[in-house]
């Protein structure tokens, strides 16, 4: 016995200058509910499956100032989530050295059930989607290798990255899909409107925002469509054209004449709080959206036939129906989603 102690002695004595080993800890899968009321997520969990640290990880990221140029813009500096992650009275998105780009920053939500993404669908994939703002230079202004570069010479982020993926490594793809996994989970499904379609806690409508329910479904879900409140689809609305920006929209991305001025149909879910609207946020509010729908729609070639029939431009809405339709967008506001903190800045 006395000879196994003496023994022991020495073996702790020569390790001492070891590394002391410390165990990675568990790193347990997300369940990512779907809604009952929501279609089919587009998403590839299988290739992806959001974990706890990689989705702990995505969040440091998403509110880290390193992945901007001068290490303060972060993506919470644009996507505040108090506004369904948009930039609450900012007409345009902004960014490093307060310089302006030329669109409105879109919310985040749901993005998971998306297969194009900005106003324009520069890219088709969530794991793509950071690189966007992270390299434009009125935004962020940085280099993605750059930002691996600040993150690997964080000792802090190599222990998050090696708790979070297999092999542990600080690169691109990992810091992607960390991003990925913490918007995957950013599913806002818990409005009165949800409530009320899937007969949850006895919430019932008033007459007034059935009458904007019914008033929706015939004149405006034909683009916002689902309970996504959009068909993800790229269409001209008839904006006028402003002519100091010329801002030409998917067809920068297709090269398509007939995308000029098609701009994504966005969600209307937590609309009430995510003004200004349109991609370039010239409306400051939900009467003057419907206003410019009832008589400013401006005709061009692409403009979409849904907004070019019967023989008058726009969509035809008296004011008792504008007044409803507003009653009913604000049943679309979910008040958890803007207060989950899961989702909040540490």
């Amino acid at each position: 016995m006395l000879i196994f102690f003496v023994l022991s002695g020495f073996l702790l004595s020569c390790s001492k200058d070891e590394p002391e080993y410390i165990p990675i800890p568990e790193n347990k899968t997300l369940e990512v509910v779907i809604p009952p009321n929501f279609p089919e997520m587009e998403y590839d969990l299988s290739a992806n499956p959001p974990t706890e640290k990689g989705f702990e990880l995505g969040k440091k990221l998403f509110y880290d100032g390193k992945l901007s140029a001068n290490g303060f813009i972060s993506c919470g500096f644009c996507h505040e989530q108090k506004f369904a992650f948009t930039h609450h009275g900012h007409q345009f998105s902004h960014g490093i050295d307060d310089l302006e780009g030329i669109r409105n920053t879109p919310a985040i939500q749901n993005m998971a059930f998306q297969n194009e993404f900005s106003w324009d669908g520069a890219t088709s994939h969530l794991d793509l989607f950071p690189i966007i703002p992270i390299t434009n230079e009125v935004e962020m202004g940085e280099s993605v290798s750059n930002v691996i570069e600040k993150l690997k010479a964080d000792a802090e982020y190599q222990q998050l990255f090696s708790e979070a993926f297999d092999k542990g490594e600080v690169n691109a793809e990992n810091m992607l899909k960390a991003m990925s996994q913490f918007m995957v989970m950013m599913i806002s499904a818990e409005s009165k409107y949800d409530k009320y379609v899937r007969a949850e806690e006895n919430v019932s409508f008033s007459e007034k925002e059935n009458y904007g329910m019914r008033v929706f479904q015939n004149k405006c879900a034909s683009c916002h469509k689902t309970d996504l409140f959009t068909d993800n689809s790229f269409r001209n609305n008839g904006l006028p054209v402003n002519p100091n920006i010329n801002d030409l929209g998917r067809y920068e991305v297709s090269g398509k004449a007939a995308d000029k001025y098609k701009f994504k149909v966005p969600s209307l879910r937590n609309v009430e709080v995510t003004a200004p609207y349109m991609h370039d946020g010239r409306f400051g509010s939900l009467e003057s959206v419907l206003n410019f729908y009832q008589n400013g729609v401006q005709d061009s070639e692409s403009l979409d036939p849904i907004l070019k029939q019967n023989d008058r431009l726009g969509i035809d809405l008296n004011e008792n129906e504008k007044a409803a339709l507003i009653a009913f967008l604000k049943t679309l506001t979910d008040e958890n989603y803007l207060n989950d903190e899961r989702f909040a800045e540490y």
